[in-house]
């Protein structure tokens, strides 16, 4: 049996690095690649068809949850583990549906690292102690209200890109520049996330994503 190979992806290069000494730490690990974004997420993936991904929740762009589906289409027997530091269940059901096999906080000891890592690798889920704590915590809240599903599970997968570019301060002229897309474009998409979010015009869209960071802080909605 060889190495378990591990491609490490989060914006700041000391969470990397930290991970990556835990992880040599293991004579049976090896991390075989890096990347800051998610953009590079896929394409050091792509090269070296790691085991195990750790994917970090919220990076510049575009956030890990868009990129899972891409690294599972691309490389089908690599375990994706998301990295995080949020612990709302919106974030564990998102990254669930897009098909994770692990969700960990980034306050996870190294034993439960290698917990986490055996579990996936043998087909299993991991998800930290104190995220499962949430979800029974929104369960019994749940109880109390009515279900409904979120309003990010409404969104298209290009809606959620141009309200973290929005989210980042970009305007309609930046964003179809990134995007490759027309500036009517972009504005048909703020259209769409007004309607679908229940917002009023541009400015609220504005102040609707610097508030709620994209989904990436703790949600007042109840989830679904």
């Amino acid at each position: 049996m060889g190495k378990t190979r591990f491609v490490l992806v989060d914006d700041h290069a000391v969470v990397r690095q930290g991970i990556k000494a835990l992880l040599s730490s293991n004579p049976d690990y090896e991390v075989v690649g890096e990347a800051e974004d998610a953009q590079g997420a896929v394409r050091c993936c792509r090269k070296h068809k790691p085991c195990v991904v750790f994917l970090d929740v919220r990076m510049p762009k575009m956030n890990g949850l868009e990129v899972i589906d891409d690294i599972r289409k691309q490389c089908p027997d690599t375990k994706v583990i998301m990295l995080s530091a949020y612990r709302s269940e919106e974030f564990l059901h998102a990254a669930l549906k897009q098909g994770a096999h692990g969700y960990i906080t980034k306050s996870a000891t190294y034993p439960e690292l290698e917990i986490a890592i055996a579990n996936v690798l043998k087909g299993g889920r991991y998800l930290s102690a104190d995220v499962t704590r949430n979800v029974v915590d929104s369960y019994l809240e749940a109880k109390k209200a009515p279900e409904f599903e979120t309003k990010w599970g409404t969104l298209t997968k290009r809606e959620r890109e141009v309200l973290n570019l929005i989210a980042e301060g970009n305007k309609n002229k930046q964003i179809a520049d990134y995007l490759c897309i027309s500036v009517k474009t972009v504005e048909k998409h703020r259209s769409n996330l007004i309607g679908k979010l229940n917002l009023h015009s541009s400015a609220e869209l504005t102040a609707y994503t610097l508030k709620n960071q994209i989904f990436l802080d703790e949600l007042t909605d109840t989830p679904s």
